[in-house]
């Protein structure tokens, strides 16, 4: 796959400053005495930028070539960095930095359709890019967690730098064919059919509902774990919790790796069972006695989730391929999982704001998952050979 090792890399270096900037945005909210519920706002405008803009997206990253709309999207974030240095509010900074993000992947994932010849192909690739994606996030919680606690501009100045590189390496993905005829105006009306289209195939619908229940449990987790180990574990500076949130990060590399090995293209039954397996450890986190056992069952449930994800991905990618394109299908996966995401921060928000226990909210969202999982294996029939 020509290119592909452009692509690989720049995603890791994109989406490793996604995931320091939180951190320098964490370590800005406590030197500026924001509320102490201040990150999950922050986190929610980066999930509405998503929201809003998916509908263009999509068409954004299918008009013109893929590499160029990356080289765009890294552009954006950096200009949403530039800003935080500049002293404007966390929240708006990292909704900027979201536009970017949103235009960014449709890209990422849309091109790879084109690059690969076969399912089990496309399979292999999607795990390549989420082994790479997790290790960013692992890297980004660590490095950015260090950086927060010595230097903020330090670290904003790196995540500038770091944005410009992988644009430039964007620059070594393969053009490929673009599609002159899609048009912007009617980009809402025809936005809302497309997910209709997508939602009557099984296929599309059963993907779209697991992978949004994997990212909305995953923004859960990662916004708990701020407050959570200082109470549980008495673990309050940015460099351990980004160590801790790191662990997932590590399982879902696994993950990503034992995925092609462990789970046959189209065997849906194993995919719920590992999205089962996941949501039973989210369940049991926060009520485990010691840190050791708690960083086990991270690690687990990083491991689950990332063999419950990338077919999921896979799935849906082949579904926007033979139905509203790859672009298209991106966008809507985007709508679809950061829409559950921001249900579910802005449900932890309400939940924190109302005094509730962060345990409580923790294994209210381990049960969440598993009952999207209980949704899926009620669809798992439209896949089963029939008799």
């Amino acid at each position: 796959m020509k290119g592909f090792r452009y692509l690989l890399t720049a995603q890791f270096l994109s989406a490793l400053v996604d995931n320091m900037i939180l951190f320098v945005a964490q370590a800005i909210i406590l030197r500026d005495s924001f509320p102490s519920w201040y990150l999950q706002l922050v986190q929610a405008t980066f999930l509405l930028a998503y929201i809003v803009l998916s509908p263009w997206a999509g068409r954004f990253a299918d008009r013109f070539a893929k590499r160029l709309v990356l080289v765009v999207g890294n552009g954006v974030k950096c200009l949403g960095v530039s800003l935080l240095l500049a002293g404007l509010n966390p929240a708006i900074c990292y909704a900027v930095v979201g536009v970017g993000a949103v235009l960014y992947s449709p890209a990422k994932y849309g091109i790879l359709p084109w690059m690969t010849s076969s399912d089990q192909q496309l399979l292999h690739a999607n795990s390549r890019v989420e082994g790479y994606t997790i290790l960013a996030i692992l890297a980004g919680a660590v490095v950015g967690g260090w950086l927060a606690d010595h230097s903020i501009v330090l670290a904003l100045g790196s995540c500038i730098l770091l944005y410009v590189i992988s644009a430039g390496l964007c620059i070594g993905i393969p053009t490929n064919p673009i599609n002159n005829d899609i048009k912007f105006r009617n980009a809402l009306p025809e936005f809302g059919q497309d997910i209709v289209t997508v939602v009557k195939t099984s296929r599309g619908r059963f993907s779209l509902v697991g992978t949004s229940g994997f990212w909305m449990a995953s923004a859960v987790l990662r916004l708990a774990v701020f407050s959570w180990l200082p109470i549980a574990f008495g673990i309050h500076d940015n460099t351990t919790i980004g160590m801790m949130i790191s662990l997932s990060g590590v399982g879902l590399i696994v993950g990503a790796a034992l995925t092609p090995r462990l789970i046959p293209v189209g065997d849906v039954t194993r995919v719920i069972g590992a999205g089962a397996l996941m949501g039973a450890g989210l369940l049991l986190l926060p009520w485990t006695p010691g840190l050791p056992v708690a960083l086990a069952i991270q690690t687990l449930c990083g491991s689950f989730g990332g063999m419950y994800v990338i077919p999921l991905n896979a799935m849906l990618q082949r579904v926007g391929e033979q139905t509203v394109g790859t672009g298209k299908i991106v966008a809507i996966q985007n709508f679809a999982e950061n829409s559950l995401m921001l249900l579910g921060v802005l449900s932890y928000l309400a939940a924190a704001r109302e005094g509730i226990a962060v345990t409580w909210i923790m294994t209210a969202n381990g049960a969440a998952l598993l009952f999207i999982v209980l949704l899926l294996f009620g669809q798992r029939k439209a896949f089963l050979p029939q008799r």
